[in-house]
C-alpha cells in the first residue's frame, strides 16, 4: 500500500467528478475539497463566491500497478469539456475551472503530453484550456460534500445532472469498473 499515488483534478462541481472516479478499479479513495486558492482552510459558501482563487476539486489516491495516471487522465478529459474556460454545464465560475494539480514532475510531464496529444488529434472542436499547475495546497471540503451523489441520489442536481453524467460514465468505461 506504500507504492500509492494521488492526482489532484478539477472538472466543475467536485460531486460530479467524485461520483464518476469512486467505482473505478484501482481506485483507493476520493475526496472532494478545494485547491489552487488563497484562502486558507476555505468553506464551501467562500469557494463559491468565486474570491479565494480556489477550484472545486478531487484528490484521488489510486493504486498505479492498477491503474496509470494516464488512464486516471483519460477519465477526467473524458467527463467533463476541458475546452470551456471557468465553465461546466451551468456551473460557472473560477472555482469550476477545468485544472490538474501535478504531484510531481512526472505527473507534470505525463498531463502536458496528453494535453498536446488531445489538442493535435482534433478530438475536441475548440482548443483544450485545462489549466497544469503544481499542487501548493488541498482542503478537503466539509463532510457533507464527501460521496454526495451516493448519500443524495433523489436530490435535484444529482438526479438532473450527476445521474445522466455517471450512466454515460459506467457505459463508456464499464472495463475499469469495480463489479
Amino acid at each position: 500500500m506504500n507504492n500509492l499515488e494521488i492526482a489532484t483534478l478539477g472538472a466543475g462541481c467536485f460531486w460530479c467528478t467524485e461520483a464518476c472516479f469512486i467505482p473505478v478499479k484501482g481506485i483507493k479513495s476520493v475526496v472532494s475539497g478545494y485547491s489552487g486558492g488563497k484562502i486558507k482552510n476555505p468553506t464551501y459558501r467562500e469557494v463559491c463566491s468565486g474570491l479565494t482563487g480556489h477550484a472545486e476539486v478531487i484528490q484521488v489516491t489510486f493504486d498505479p500497478t492498477i491503474i496509470s495516471y494516464t488512464e486516471v487522465l483519460e477519465i477526467f478529459w473524458n467527463t467533463h469539456d476541458p475546452t470551456t474556460l471557468n465553465k461546466q454545464g451551468a456551473d460557472e465560475g473560477t472555482q469550476y475551472r477545468s485544472v490538474i494539480y501535478y504531484h510531481s514532475n512526472e505527473q507534470k510531464k505525463i498531463a502536458e503530453d496528453y494535453k498536446m496529444q488531445l489538442n493535435q488529434s482534433d478530438v475536441y472542436k475548440n482548443p483544450i484550456v485545462t489549466e497544469i499547475s503544481p499542487i501548493t495546497v488541498f482542503y478537503p471540503a466539509e463532510n457533507y460534500h464527501q460521496n454526495y451523489f451516493e448519500l443524495n441520489p433523489n436530490q435535484g442536481y444529482c438526479a438532473y445532472v450527476i445521474r445522466p453524467k455517471v450512466e454515460k460514465f459506467r457505459k463508456q468505461f464499464e472495463a475499469k469498473l469495480n463489479v
